[in-house]
């Protein structure tokens, strides 16, 4: 095992689990809380809610109020910055459409992602590095730190904006309804983690979504640079093959092997450890099961652009409609292709050959 100091001394540090035991210690253990949850059901379900729910009517106001924000703070970045911005770069008018929302999800993408970074890396909080210390010391109603709180509204009211923006702002593409639901799912977690004091872990799944997110936006504004003028850059062309590349492996690292192994595991097995009648045990780890199949789905458009990509010089994004370009123009908060997760920078029309999910 490992250690981390802390002020009552050396403390263990459980060992990060591998993928079979990982299954198989969380099926174990949530099929005995199953057979030991006699009582379970809607009555139980009502009780505990309102026995261990804890949000203000203020701090409810300030989620509508953030996303309304949000949407106002797009709106405005994009025709007195990002809209420009591509007109000074002489972009292609199909690039120009496109860029100005890959300018606004890559500023917030990094802001949110830094914050996540500092309070998990360059404070005191250890969540990474001891998945399990999340739940210790848990207690019904317990305060929730400032520096926390402010990360859970910033995130809070961008999912909130993003169910609005998916339907009316961006294009409509084949996984466009997944990532509706992707987008309640993560706010019901958001809100409901914030609700029950389960933050602790919350700014953990933040952190290893929000990485991808950053990567995906990079290459596609350098897929749209490298051609900017009818020219073609090299430069930019790099930069995107990079992104590309370093998008893929960190998806699968963040998405599909930490986020299962450090979070599900703390959720599924250490968490009846440190609390074991933990509310709504269930109902948290169905969510996050739930978002776990989103990610390997999403890692199937990814794998399935790269054997396109071996095949062909010029692909398309794989979520898209095959008339898409024929059916409608694209506008510059309606054409992106940003909704799936592919990234690529090869050949002229690469830049539709970027799949994306979208941001817990």
């Amino acid at each position: 095992m490992g250690s981390l100091a802390g002020s009552a001394g050396t403390v263990e540090v459980e060992p990060m689990p591998g993928y079979i035991e990982f299954i198989t210690r969380s099926t174990v253990v949530m099929l005995d809380a199953w057979r030991d949850c006699s009582s379970c059901g809607l009555e139980l379900s009502k009780r505990t809610f309102l026995d261990n729910a804890y949000i203000t009517w203020t701090e409810i106001a300030l989620f509508f109020f953030c996303a309304y924000l949000w949407t106002k703070v797009r709106r405005g970045l994009t025709e007195s910055l990002f809209k420009p911005l591509g007109e000074w770069c002489r972009l292609l008018p199909k690039d120009a459409a496109k860029m100005p929302e890959s300018g606004w999800k890559l500023v917030f993408y990094t802001m949110s992602w830094s914050y996540s970074t500092y309070l998990l890396f360059f404070t005191s909080y250890s969540y990474f590095h001891d998945p399990p210390s999340v739940f210790y010391d848990w207690k019904s109603g317990m305060s929730v730190p400032t520096d926390i709180a402010i990360a859970y509204l910033i995130q809070g009211s961008f999912y909130g904006h993003s169910i609005y923006a998916t339907i009316y702002m961006d294009a409509w593409r084949k996984d466009s309804a997944v990532m509706v639901v992707h987008h309640i799912i993560t706010l019901a977690l958001i809100s409901f983690s914030y609700a029950f004091r389960y933050h602790n872990i919350g700014i953990l799944v933040l952190f290893l979504h929000d990485i991808n997110d950053i990567q995906l936006e990079f290459t596609k504004l350098n897929v749209y640079l490298k051609s900017r003028g009818g020219g073609y850059y090299l430069l930019n062309d790099v930069l995107s093959n990079l992104g590309s590349v370093s998008f893929s492996i960190t998806w699968f690292w963040f998405r599909l092997y930490w986020f299962p192994l450090k979070v599900m595991y703390a959720t599924c097995v250490s968490s009846l450890q440190s609390v074991p009648h933990i509310p709504f045990y269930f109902f948290f780890n169905a969510l996050l099961f739930a978002l776990l199949l989103m990610n390997i789905y999403w890692f199937l458009f990814i794998v399935m652009f790269v054997v396109k990509l071996l095949k062909v010089k010029e692909v398309n994004d794989v979520r898209e409609y095959e008339d898409e370009d024929s059916r409608k123009e694209p506008s510059a908060e309606n054409s992106t292709d940003d909704a799936g997760h592919h990234n690529s920078a090869q050949g002229k029309h690469v830049q539709n050959g970027i799949t994306k999910e979208k941001h817990l």
